[in-house]
């Protein structure tokens, strides 16, 4: 195994990925394959004539269940494109609802009675920290949101989706209101996917995020006095960058020379690019279809419940493996009972036989000292 991966550097991959051509991706990843598959050639060679046909046989089985697979993703793939386009009115809806742009049905009348109270101003309009709430009660999402990030997230209003075709992969689209925290009415992030069915990320683009003087959320400046006797009495400032939800929004990047990054450097690399990709797929395959379940929480129980089961599933499967590891020690304590019990017959009839009492030291059943039964 470590010699497959040795051999599978991902410093080849990288060179092709700052190439910036897939196609030069796919046949590095196809000759690296290649290369693998040779090295188990010699299978087939021990195989007998008979078995190796046999084999042979089950290679097109296998290649004629791929040609239908391949159909099946094309065709998954029309699927949801065309269940995308009927969702959309719904997800319109929920837009207007979230930011009040329309009321529902009885609500106009609570708020009449509440109007009678509070200024009209003062009236929440819509569903407020919508987003906010949907994103904090997912466990991926949770783990990125700050603080910090939160008074801004405030200010969005909707996230979409969609599919891309040229290159492969898929677009997340940030509304934002008017905020005191940057310009940008929009932010994007882009995933460039090799295979889209078989995820292999190409690389992420996302827009750059403009912010007014002082606002910015993925840095802190600190600000450190200067040491006694400096001529310059002026605090010293430093910024440092600091972690924010924000920074989804400046994706881990690629050296454009492969020989800038060690095999080290570019496992870490390959790591942040899966984590900021599972951050990009939780948000487009669960918040934005099931938003308000989030906002509730009644998704993040349900996920909770599933793990909860597969946790169950694991202790029955280590208390058979407990009850299975007693039976067995319990069949080792009766086998060694009755090697025992033997033992004690053949020392007594020993006894017996030769009219010797047993030694001082022995055990109340007369049976002879351990260091004596190995003489």
């Amino acid at each position: 195994m470590s010699n497959t991966k040795d051999n599978f550097n991902v410093a080849d991959l990288t060179a092709a990925l700052n190439a910036g051509d897939r196609a030069d991706l796919v046949n590095v990843l196809k000759n690296k394959l290649h290369d693998l598959t040779g090295k188990h050639s010699n299978v087939l060679e021990s195989l007998s004539p008979n078995v190796r046909k046999r084999v042979e046989v089950l290679r097109e089985i296998q290649t004629e269940h791929d040609e239908l697979e391949a159909k099946f993703f094309e065709e998954r793939a029309a699927l949801e494109a065309k269940y995308q386009k009927l969702y959309q009115p719904l997800y319109t809806k929920r837009f207007e609802i979230v930011n009040g742009v329309v009321e529902v049905d009885g609500a106009t009348a609570e708020a009449a009675a509440a109007d009678k109270q509070e200024d009209e101003d003062a009236v929440e309009k819509g569903v407020p920290d919508f987003w906010l709430t949907a994103m904090k009660n997912n466990e991926v999402l949770a783990e990125e949101i700050t603080e910090r990030d939160e008074e801004a997230l405030k200010f969005l209003r909707d996230i979409k989706w969609s599919r891309i075709d040229d290159p492969k992969g898929f677009k997340l689209d940030f509304f934002f209101e008017t905020n005191p925290y940057f310009k940008n009415s929009v932010l994007t992030k882009t995933y460039h996917m090799i295979d889209e069915d078989e995820p292999i990320l190409e690389k992420a683009i996302a827009t750059e995020i403009e912010w007014y003087p002082g606002k910015c959320l993925t840095q802190k400046i600190l600000k450190k006095k200067p040491k006694k006797g400096s001529k310059n009495a002026k605090p010293i400032t430093k910024t440092e960058q600091c972690e924010s939800f924000f920074n989804f929004f400046s994706p881990p990047q690629v050296p454009e020379d492969e020989e800038d990054i060690d095999e080290d450097a570019a496992e870490e690399l390959q790591n942040l690019m899966e984590q900021d990709y599972d951050i990009g797929s939780t948000i487009r395959d669960k918040i934005i279809p099931h938003a308000v379940s989030w906002f509730t929480g009644e998704a993040a129980e349900d996920d909770y419940a599933e793990l909860e089961d597969d946790e169950d599933e694991d202790d029955d499967e280590e208390d058979d493996e407990d009850e299975d590891e007693e039976d067995e020690e319990d069949d080792e304590d009766e086998e060694e009972d009755e090697d025992e019990t033997k033992t004690k017959k053949k020392t007594s009839a020993v006894h017996k036989k030769s009219g010797r009492a047993p030694a001082a030291g022995d055990g109340q059943s007369g049976e002879r000292p351990p260091e004596c039964k190995q003489q």
